[in-house]
């Protein structure tokens, strides 16, 4: 996958997204900033969320449309979108923004109407969220745009991820990654499953990556080990409270954090092979190897008294040790001295 000319990929750093999403606080000064402060933290891209309350529900107080549960419990669903959603007529100036600051921008849009939009400014990217994976019309409509593809897997059954998949592949041949993802807000380490980011590897011969809600690196870092190419992070511009994501989401510091760790973790994973690393090779010589430990005269037959398998490393290998015993000296031999082959009589 490749996005602004930044390929996505395990020969490549981690792919770092912070998801803005109701963290402005309705403010786009703030929504600004916060761009501006990711942007400044090394982050990837930045990505926000494209929808107006009609967009995504009805106003209702039937109790299908209240939260029974978890941090959103006796909100109705129009009122926390009336209070999350990005307003559309920000988004050309967040583009622009974004632009500005040297880092990419996209979203995730909720409905057809916010394709639109995003097409319209160019998006070089989109993001089909957990809740939206059961969507195939609008999967299919995303697809036929033939931009890369962010689709994460919370909450979705093997199934429901064969059928999102399927959507996209008989659409178009737009790049698409999957992100596990764990659906609570916010999400407990113990749940993260990241076993299941070598599944959807395999079964659908993607990249892959991790949607991350849970409020420390673990979870993410791990998921680098795994061969996670990206890490999708809620962020704040900072610890105020300004919106019903904040509660889950990393202060500017914490992201910066992030990345820094993601990327360690990365080099980290190295190259598969044995070849000795520059640094190992100057601690070759705390080796164990043949030392003689008595003196000998030439000639003298080498006893298993005479010899230790010892540190430093400037002597035979260890592994010659049968080999040396009962042979003589081809010279005079000091205690301390490294046992050569060119002082035995082989």
């Amino acid at each position: 996958m490749d996005i602004n000319q930044r390929k996505i990929n395990e020969e490549n750093r981690p792919y770092i997204i912070a998801e803005l999403s109701a963290n402005h606080g309705g403010d786009l000064e703030r929504a600004k900033k916060s761009i501006e402060s990711a942007a400044k933290s090394g982050v990837s891209a930045i990505k926000i969320q494209t929808y107006t309350p009609d967009t995504m529900t009805i106003d209702s107080q039937s109790s299908d449309f209240i939260v029974n549960k978890g941090l959103w419990k006796g909100r109705t669903l129009y009122e926390l979108y009336s209070e999350a959603y990005t307003p559309f007529e920000w988004h050309e100036e967040l583009f622009h923004h974004a632009d500005k600051c040297g880092v990419t921008l996209f979203s995730t849009p909720f409905d057809e109407s916010a394709v639109d939009l995003l097409e319209s400014l160019n998006t070089p990217a989109y993001k089909i969220a957990s809740f939206e994976i059961v969507d195939i019309p609008l999967i299919k409509y995303i697809a036929k745009k033939n931009k890369p593809i962010f689709m994460s897997t919370g909450m979705a059954s093997k199934v429901e991820i064969e059928q999102a998949v399927r959507a996209v592949r008989d659409t178009s041949d737009s790049e698409l990654l999957l992100f596990h993802c764990i659906s609570s807000y916010p999400a407990v380490t113990k749940e993260s499953n990241l076993n299941n980011i070598n599944w959807l590897r395999k079964k659908f011969g993607v990249k892959v990556g991790l949607s991350d809600h849970t409020t420390n690196n673990i979870a993410a870092l791990t998921a680098i080990g795994m061969g996670a190419v990206a890490i999708e992070k809620h962020f704040k511009l900072d610890n105020e409270e300004c919106g019903p994501d904040s509660s889950f989401s990393l202060s500017v510091e914490q992201l910066q954090k992030l990345v820094s760790e993601c990327n360690d973790a990365w080099t980290a994973k190295g190259n598969m092979g044995f070849n000795r690393s520059e640094s190992e090779k100057q601690n070759m010589v705390f080796r164990r190897s043949l030392y003689f430990v008595n003196n000998l005269k030439k000639g003298q037959v080498i006893t298993d008294a005479d010899v230790r398998r010892i540190r430093p490393g400037y002597g035979l290998s260890p592994k010659y040790y049968d080999d040396v015993i009962g042979k003589r000296v081809r010279i005079d031999v000091q205690r301390g001295e490294p046992v050569l082959k060119e002082k035995i009589c082989f």
